[in-house]
């Protein structure tokens, strides 16, 4: 795959910085809205399950003044069951899905920007993109299941703690929608961190195909914490195939990598006739 330069009477200069791509509001709307809608149904589940169990034992709990623990717990792990091989079944499309979107998205537009720069590429379905992609939905799959792994963990503890203290459904129902609130930020997290990270991947595995071996650091410019320094490396060259050494992590990354990153890259095209 090579960059092929398509207009010969522009004046050439002796380097060209195109747009970046930025991650697509859209997809990671669409993201989240997926997760939730599987976050939804399984709060909803527990709500019912834990409410039926709990009203199915109230003559026992009048009796000893106490919350059936072995019968709630029970219901629990049986959701858990259920709800864990949910997320499993719905993981595997829901990456794929998202890895695809991602993919294609991120060549159209980076197609476009070169075409517009006056170069032409035709994108194949590389070794490398091949193996970003993989490695995309390999981390979704896992991040996926550990929604409901986490969420259901969270449920256990609450009814436990509730039995102990002898807590009425009603304290128990705010601590479930307390939990259900944590669950659904996280995969808004999830969906946004996700869309930026598979983002700047795709966009560097197909700068390095193309030959593009420069690049710029654009910072954001959002967020109400900004990484001190990604601000000060705003506008500064890096190396594609290493990547820039971040002080702060003490690592070498690129745009959109680490956790809330919403930086991007800005190709820049060298040396071409």
């Amino acid at each position: 795959m090579a960059l092929r330069y398509t207009s010969p009477k522009k004046r050439r200069k002796a380097a060209v910085a195109l747009r970046p791509v930025h991650p697509n509001v859209g997809i990671e709307v669409e993201y989240r809205r997926r997760l939730k809608k599987l976050i939804d149904a399984m709060q909803k589940s527990v709500a019912y399950h834990i409410e039926r169990s709990y009203r199915g034992n109230e003559p026992e709990m009048a009796q000893d003044d106490r919350l059936p623990a072995d019968n709630l717990q029970r219901a629990v792990w049986k959701m858990s069951e259920q709800w864990l091989q949910n997320f499993d079944d719905a993981a595997e499309k829901l990456a794929k899905w998202f890895a695809k979107a991602v993919h294609k998205r991120s060549d159209t537009v980076l197609k476009k920007i070169l075409k517009d720069g006056g170069f032409s590429v035709e994108f194949q379905m590389t070794p490398a993109m091949k193996d970003v992609f993989a490695a995309s939905v390999h981390e979704n799959v896992s991040l996926i299941k550990s929604i409901p792994q986490q969420y259901l963990k969270n449920v256990e503890g609450d009814v436990m703690r509730s039995v102990a203290a002898g807590r009425d459904l009603a304290t128990l129902t705010k601590s479930l929608q307390k939990n259900y609130g944590v669950t659904a930020r996280r995969a808004a997290f999830i969906a946004r961190d996700q869309n930026n990270k598979v983002n700047g991947a795709m966009q560097r595995a197909r700068q390095k195909e193309l030959g593009i071996t420069k690049a710029k650091w654009r910072h954001s410019g959002g967020g109400k914490h900004p990484r001190p320094t990604h601000v000060a490396n705003d506008g500064k060259l890096y190396d594609v195939n290493k990547g820039w050494f971040d002080p702060h992590v003490k690592r070498w990354i690129i745009p959109g990598e680490l956790p809330n990153c919403r930086c991007v890259s800005i190709p820049v095209i060298t040396g071409f006739d």
